[in-house]
């Protein structure tokens, strides 16, 4: 770390905090130079990757339009806040690790409904309609038919 002050290279830390919930760590160092203190803050650079959406359109993840496609499809069901929130935590943090510089949007909709499956069936059912453009009844009976099946299963074991 270059010293502020002097521009001397060389410096030792003399104290680590963290700080911001533990996504940023506080470090006091000292120029070697010329004995001048100075503070500096470190946090992880996690980039999310960007979107190629269906038509081939790459955009930057947007982590409000998750959220509300997330809520819409959550509306008026009872599901608290905070499992929303841990919801749309693991697909985001999920996201970041695959490590790629883009993902597809298909993923990430296949993600929701992984996770809305196992929180709530209507939300699922819900979001399932508009993500894969159900047509007929005939469509959401089969999703819902698929979904019974799951959980008898799920029953039995």
């Amino acid at each position: 770390m270059r010293c502020p002050f002097c521009a001397a290279e060389e410096t030792k830390v003399i104290d680590s905090r963290l700080v911001a919930e533990g996504d940023q760590v506080r470090r006091r160092r000292e120029c070697l130079g010329c004995s001048e203190r100075f503070t500096t803050y470190e946090s992880a650079e996690l980039l999310m990757p960007r979107v190629i959406k269906h038509n081939g359109v790459r955009q930057p993840f947007d982590g409000d339009k998750l959220r509300s496609g997330i809520l819409r499809a959550l509306e008026k069901r009872p599901v608290s806040i905070e499992k929303i929130e841990a919801v749309i935590s693991q697909i985001k943090t999920a996201i970041q690790a695959t490590g790629e510089r883009e993902i597809k949007s298909m993923v990430i909709g296949e993600r929701v409904m992984e996770q809305l499956r196992k929180l709530d069936h209507v939300a699922f059912v819900r979001f399932a309609s508009v993500y894969r453009d159900f047509q007929d009844l005939n469509e959401f009976r089969a999703e819902i038919d698929r979904l019974s099946q799951e959980s008898q299963t799920e029953d039995n074991d």
